[in-house]
């Protein structure tokens, strides 16, 4: 348990760790490249961790520098691994290396935490099988874990049955140019978190790759061919740097984050023009992003289907907000490391907060924080519950956060960067 010192106000620049998303596309670009890539900037954390390592028992060396990682492409040709590929509870990487492993030739199996054996992979297993793979869910529950017979992609036409988790989307997308054939990729439904979908495709053009598609991300044609070798630069994690934007918010304070650029690849950056709306001002410069926090912030109605990973985030400020604050489209959050749209209003509400839930929406009925006392947050074992509720902590005293160390997932020395701001 980690207790949170209140401040009066904050001003600080930070750097954060380079970017989740953007570290684990880029190690599978790379790893499926020919020749050997450099990654500039990338995310060491448990995640990171697990993909990486996943990746060696497919026959895929990683050397991790300091401040570059060299991945030594095997141009999509892989080992069976002699043992099943663990993921803990990283989604990103059990739905990228499922479709990864269906490139191999021989046995495959996937698992994970209890968690992980609870999170929907079956679209994704259903769109894998339209390209010939031999795919199932061993417990029969659409779940990990998962065994392949891998004998490769066929390629040529295949449906993904929905998609509200944008990482069926790019799982497919980064290994079709593998496939035997052309391939081409129909989504059904509504795509959620599209900057994700949009940030896969510019990992995938920047390492040679460009597919075709429309704007709604519901239809793809996928070339065949290979990733190039290349340096590639990784930017800092914008939904990491939600946080300390967050926390000149609340305090009306002021943080510049120095390594997210303008304009990002990250759709999280997104946060900052809603931060704009409630009565933050905002001040780009370079490579960085600078929030300069109000005595008065307002509460707003938005749809954050594209940006799940800081609806935390946003929830947390609403609370010091004055008037109604209402985040819709968001049901997807019911499947990431926790319910996170539950326990997001379950802690707010045990602070003190009026709060009200829908099946995929959540109200924050916020009194510029009055009303709001410490209390004893619980994590879920979830990273980003975790950082959220450290921003309450600089305006309310007694915050205390339980089960602090799942920040190792995305954000290893958080608590000793946020201290900075305390």
């Amino acid at each position: 348990m980690i207790e949170i010192i209140p401040v009066s106000t904050v001003d600080a620049t930070v750097a954060v760790p380079g970017s989740k998303s953007l570290t684990q596309r880029a190690l599978i670009a790379a790893a499926l490249g020919d020749g050997s890539s450099k990654l500039i900037g990338p995310l060491a954390s448990e995640d990171t961790s697990y993909t990486s390592k996943a990746l060696e028992q497919m026959g895929i060396k990683v050397e991790q520098g300091e401040d570059v990682w060299t991945v030594h492409g095997s141009g999509g040709l892989l080992a069976t691994p002699d043992k099943e590929i663990f993921l803990g509870n990283n989604g990103t990487a059990t739905r990228f290396l499922t479709s990864v492993a269906a490139l191999g030739h021989g046995d495959f199996r996937i698992d994970g935490e209890e968690r992980m054996r609870e999170r929907p992979i079956g679209p994704l297993m259903e769109a894998l099988q339209g390209w010939g793979v031999d795919i199932r869910s061993v417990l029969g529950t659409g779940c990990p874990p998962l065994q392949l017979k891998s004998r490769g992609l066929s390629g040529g036409a295949t449906v993904l049955p929905e998609g509200k988790s944008s990482q069926y989307v790019s799982s497919l997308l980064l290994v079709a140019p593998y496939a035997a054939a052309p391939a081409t990729l129909e989504v059904r439904g509504e795509v959620l978190s599209k900057p994700y979908v949009a940030m896969t495709l510019s990992v995938m053009s920047d390492f040679g790759i460009s597919v075709e598609c429309n704007e709604a991300f519901t239809s793809f044609t996928i070339p065949q061919g290979r990733y190039r070798a290349m340096e590639y630069d990784i930017e800092g994690d914008a939904s990491n740097a939600s946080y300390f934007w967050a926390a000149a918010a609340i305090t009306g304070g002021r943080v510049t984050v120095s390594n997210v650029p303008v304009p990002s690849l990250q759709g999280d950056a997104g946060l900052v023009p809603l931060l704009a709306r409630m009565g933050c001002e905002i001040t780009r410069d370079g490579n960085g992003i600078t929030l300069q926090g109000r005595d008065r912030l307002e509460g707003i109605t938005v749809d954050m289907g594209d940006m799940p990973d800081v609806v935390p985030t946003l929830a947390v400020v609403a609370a010091f907000a004055h008037g109604k604050t209402v985040i819709q489209n968001i049901a997807h959050l019911r499947i990431k490391e926790c319910d996170r749209l539950t326990a997001t209003l379950t802690e707010l509400a045990k602070m003190g907060a009026k709060v009200e839930e829908g099946d995929d929406f959540m109200v924050i009925h916020g009194d510029g924080g009055e009303s709001l006392h410490g209390a004893e947050i619980e994590t879920y074992n979830d990273h980003r519950m975790a950082m959220s509720f450290a921003v309450a902590g600089l305006r309310v005293p007694g915050v205390q956060i339980l089960g602090e160390e799942c920040v190792a997932k995305s954000f290893p020395d958080f608590w000793e960067r946020f201290e900075k701001l305390q």
